[in-house]
């Protein structure tokens, strides 16, 4: 079977390339970089985001969006906080947390499937609405001295490697996810909802309830996203995870899913999170400041929207040009010349 180059023009293969040649180049600039405790400290800074963009993909791909999930993790870490403070359990506190992350997934999904409002006006509600509910919950106090069972595990790596233990978590997670994506029918409709919304209806696909599941199981994995970063860092504050969503949607957006729906791959989305981390880590070892990395994510943002589309333009002009040149009048055989007999006979 002759190699089709045309796989080494999509979006997110080259975003693995560029994700391996940024590895490379920190492994040969910086002494610090390619180390075991390094690396495992640049996954575990992406912890928390890696387990957001999962289900976030998914609501990508379906043409949804969901701008509260960083304002979620922070009212999970308040109420983490208070409820610790309160004398609960850790047993008893992470069911309820993640049954109110469920709840606020639940309110997006009935405000955009019910009410009928756009996903990116809703979350944008709530996004302020959540925050302020963690600022009521916790205020403005820090609660920390939680069990060190958890945050143990938040922060250690799994036995003879350089993996944390969440990040272990974060693949297995990946992976059913990816399997879900590309393997099933539910990936299959995930698909054919962002494509053409009102195709999929009437094709028999119950768009609103997997709207309404997609946007619960967003609630769900940023509430725990939220217990993470609290054991992680030891404290459990209101503004925790302030401005976390858009490197969220940076990595996904990123590693080629399509911001409109219909097309992307978890690959591509996981690529967009490791590069993101690797250059935030680079940055750091290189004592660049923390305005400079958000600038950077910024820009990294913006490309990621805009170069699929101009790739993609440029791409229907040649082929619209091809077609049209395909297309031309074949110019008619030349008439008998004056004065010359056609007769063959």
């Amino acid at each position: 079977m002759a190699f089709e180059w045309s796989r080494l023009l999509r979006w997110d293969v080259a975003v693995g390339i560029l994700l391996v040649a940024v590895f490379a180049t920190g492994a040969g600039s910086t002494s610090d970089f390619a180390s075991s405790s390094n690396l495992s400290f640049a996954l575990n800074d992406i912890a928390e985001v890696g387990l957001i963009a999962l289900p976030m993909t998914l609501l990508v791909v379906a043409g949804q969006i969901d701008l509260s999930v960083a304002s979620m993790l922070g009212l999970a870490s308040s109420l983490v906080g208070q409820l610790w403070d309160a004398g609960w359990t850790f047993e008893t506190i992470v069911p309820v947390v993640l049954v109110v992350g469920v709840l606020g997934g639940l309110l997006n999904g009935w405000l955009v499937t019910s009410v009928g409002l756009p996903s990116l006006a809703v979350t944008i509600g709530t996004l302020t609405l959540f925050r302020g509910l963690a600022s009521v919950v916790l205020g403005t106090e820090a609660v920390t001295q939680f069990p060190a069972t958890y945050t143990d595990w938040v922060r250690e790596d799994v036995p003879g490697t350089f993996v944390p233990y969440p990040i272990a978590l974060f693949a297995v997670v990946a992976v059913v996810t990816a399997v879900v994506l590309h393997a099933t029918g539910v990936g299959r409709s995930l698909y054919a909802i962002g494509s053409q919304e009102d195709a999929a209806f009437f094709a028999g696909i119950r768009v609103r309830r997997i709207k309404l599941v997609l946007f619960a199981v967003s609630g769900l994995f940023a509430a725990f996203a939220g217990i993470v970063y609290t054991l992680r860092y030891g404290s459990a504050r209101a503004d925790n995870g302030l401005g976390l969503e858009m490197v969220v949607i940076a990595s996904v957006l990123l590693g080629g899913v399509d911001f409109n729906g219909g097309r992307g791959t978890l690959g591509g989305a996981v690529a967009g999170l490791l590069l993101i981390g690797i250059l935030k880590n680079l940055l750091t070892l290189n004592d660049v400041t923390n305005e400079v990395q958000v600038i950077v994510t910024g820009l990294l943002l913006v490309l990621s929207v805009l170069t699929p589309r101009l790739v993609e333009s440029v791409t229907t002009r040649r082929q619209s040009r091809a077609l049209r040149a395909g297309d031309a009048p074949t110019p008619p055989p030349p008439s008998p010349r004056p004065g010359l007999s056609t007769r063959t006979g």
